[in-house]
């Protein structure tokens, strides 16, 4: 298999939680392109009970909404707040961080299968009987992407009858079965079907990960615990990295790599027994003592008044919100924030990570760089390091800066690349300007274009619609994830990769403008000020 594609495939997939392997059918290249619970035990050891800590709003609120919902504070729990900060130990985060991994393991799998098959491809290929056929070998990855279609559309309907826990378990079902019969396969068939089955799987859990995360951590680490959705998905791309080494000597080490794939779906399985229901979930199915109890453990005791009057604000608890339809996402103010995610995701991928991330193997040689391992951890730090910035970032600076900031670095280093391609420079300089430009790109899109567009979506979204519009929206990535991956290379050989970067830079800046008029900023506003600001026919008798 040529350097450039061992490279590209594992370097590509570590850019974002929101992004997919997905195959060029005309090449062996492999371009890159989110019934009601009984009472149970809980992880009640990270409950940290003593902790009580006020969630700020944001400094600019909607006016209408400074006179809705006000309660007296709480002022032992706002003067324990100062002095922790004070002392510099606020672990607010930290009773809802065990329940965040969990639900985040879920990306570990995601990051996993997408570089499982990236250096091994050729050897199943030959095991299976498809070596050099482009077309098969493409399709392999493909039907990973078609399974994820179809999970992502279809998991809005399950989540919101089941809750994100019980569905989280049951979407470990397709994960460990695919991941077995893929390794166990001895016709391409079976690894089609396998392939199949784990895209369902993970096409699932893009949409739970961020719902799950945004509804359960406090307002205050919302932004911060959703990031790490992009390191687990960040994590999982390298364990699939090195444990693929082996590869390189042995030809069967693929099935060992699949039986691991099939590992972290038990462990979600199992950590989901004991982790909390969304307490908003609980409130829809009317268990509001339920949901009192895991406010209580995760937020703190100050909390739960103010919550459950905030949650009733816009949702209805007898159940009537379980049963959403499609129909509704064409009303306003729904069919604006469906709009809103579409639009996000497209912008996202046209914007060229994907050609990006396969162009850079190229580069990487043009220096020198031609061990693919190598090249990838130093795109892997770049992305890593990039997510870690956004996770420190992303509460003090907020979501909508964080988007300009990184698309806009985007765009500065497509054109910088395009400078360095286009001019005649001396060909040594014109190398080291492509390398800065690359790792430009990708820590800009790591800080913010990665991880703030599944974070902010679901946001946005309504109670009542978030499952579907998240699944809508992963539906559309999908559908470009894809068809980037398909006409990549064609627009490359016919005008050069010059025009195809600068293409690319344009959207970037678009993409900026975009989110300056049409984000709305959410950082420091519960889900239910966010609701109420872009409903305002919402009061306090309930939500539509």
């Amino acid at each position: 298999m040529p350097a450039a594609t061992v490279l590209h495939q594992p370097v590509g997939l570590v850019t974002s939680t929101l992004t997919l392997t997905t195959p060029l059918p005309k090449s062996k290249l492999v371009l890159l392109t989110s019934s009601s619970p009984k009472p149970r035990k809980t992880l009640r050891n990270f409950s940290y009970r003593s902790i009580k800590f006020k969630v700020p709003a944001a400094k600019k609120q909607n006016p209408e909404l400074n006179n809705q919902n006000r309660r007296p504070e709480n002022e032992n729990s706002s003067l324990r707040a100062r002095k922790d900060m004070e002392n510099g130990f606020d672990i607010g985060w930290l009773p809802a961080f065990p329940h965040v991994s969990i639900a985040s393991v879920s990306t570990f799998i995601f990051g996993y299968h997408i570089g499982v098959m990236n250096g091994p491809i050729v050897s199943v290929a030959r095991e299976l009987g498809f070596e050099g056929n482009p077309i098969l070998e493409g399709l392999v990855v493909s039907i990973f992407i078609a399974g994820a279609f179809i999970g992502s559309i279809s998991s809005g309907s399950i989540v919101d009858k089941l809750g994100c826990r019980r569905t989280f378990q049951i979407d470990a079902i397709p994960l460990i079965l695919g991941a077995i019969i893929s390794a166990q396969s001895h016709s391409l068939d079976e690894m089609l079907l396998g392939r199949f089955l784990v895209g369902i799987g993970i096409g699932v859990n893009t949409v739970l990960a961020p719902i799950y995360i945004s509804e359960v951590a406090p307002t205050k680490y919302r932004g911060s615990l959703g990031t790490v959705c992009q390191l687990g998905t960040c994590l999982g791309i390298i364990a699939s990295l090195f444990l693929g080494i082996p590869a390189e000597h042995d030809p069967h080490w693929w099935r060992t790599m699949l039986y691991i794939a099939s590992l972290p779906g038990f462990v979600i399985a199992l950590g989901m027994q004991f982790a909390v229901d969304s307490p908003r979930w609980l409130c829809k199915v009317g268990m509001l003592d339920d949901a009192k109890a895991v406010i209580r453990n995760l937020w703190g005791e100050s909390e739960v008044d103010k919550a459950i009057e905030e949650f009733q604000s816009v949702i209805k608890n007898d159940g009537s919100d379980l049963d959403i339809q499609w129909s509704e996402l064409l009303e306003e103010p729904h069919s604006r924030v469906a709009l809103i995610g579409g639009a996000l995701f497209v912008l996202q991928q046209f914007a060229g990570i994907n050609g990006v991330l396969y162009f850079s193997s190229l580069t990487f040689q043009d220096v020198g760089i031609t061990n693919a391992a190598l090249a990838s951890s130093f795109v892997g730090l770049t992305n890593f390091t990039g997510a870690l910035c956004s996770s420190y970032l992303i509460d003090k600076e907020g979501r909508q800066k964080l988007l300009i900031g990184s698309y806009l670095g985007m765009a500065i280093s497509m054109f910088l690349i395009v400078f360095a391609i286009s001019l005649p420079l001396d060909q040594d300089f014109s190398n080291n300007l492509s390398i800065i430009g690359t790792f430009l790109y990708i820590f800009s899109f790591a800080i913010g274009a990665g991880p703030v567009t599944g974070l902010i979506i679901p946001e946005l979204s309504s109670s009542r619609t978030r499952g579907k519009i998240l699944g809508f929206s992963f539906s559309v990535h999908w559908v470009c994830n894809f068809l980037v991956g398909l006409f990549f290379l064609d627009l490359v050989e016919t005008f050069g990769i010059a025009p195809v970067y600068a293409g690319f830079g344009s959207v970037s800046f678009l993409s900026a403008l975009f989110a300056y008029y049409f984000i709305v900023e959410t950082k420091g506003r519960s889900l239910e000020e966010i609701e109420m600001s872009l409903n305002p026919n919402l009061r306090g008798g309930g939500g539509k």
